[in-house]
């Protein structure tokens, strides 16, 4: 994964996401298709690390929106990088990430 383009970055910025909200999220996707027992509990080690995981998935979509937006890849004409719906693709996708990992950051104060 090369985090110099935009698409490594976005990558990156999920999985840290979800790693912010592995000790709240996955508890309860678990219960909810049924699945218990005490060792639940065991997933809310990386609670301390939660922090960090948040920085590094608001540093990843900052370096994506740098990369979509602020200093965009130069093309060669009749590439299809240089095709203008190829460029809003890329920008709606970034937005969904975005939204994605901003909810992901979220659970845990939205349904404690």
């Amino acid at each position: 994964m090369d985090l110099r383009d935009g698409k490594g970055t976005l990558i990156a910025g999920v999985l840290t996401a979800v790693g912010a909200s592995v000790c709240c999220v996955a508890p309860l996707v678990l219960l909810a298709l049924g699945i218990g027992g005490s060792w639940i509990s065991t997933l809310t080690a990386l609670e301390p690390l939660r922090p960090l995981f948040i920085g590094l998935t608001l540093l990843f979509l900052g370096l994506s929106f740098r990369k979509v937006y602020l200093n965009p890849q130069a093309c060669v004409p009749g590439t299809p990088c240089a095709d203008p719906r190829t460029v809003k693709r890329q920008r709606a996708m970034f937005w969904v990430v975005t939204v994605l990992a901003l909810t992901l950051l979220a659970v845990p104060w939205i349904a404690p």
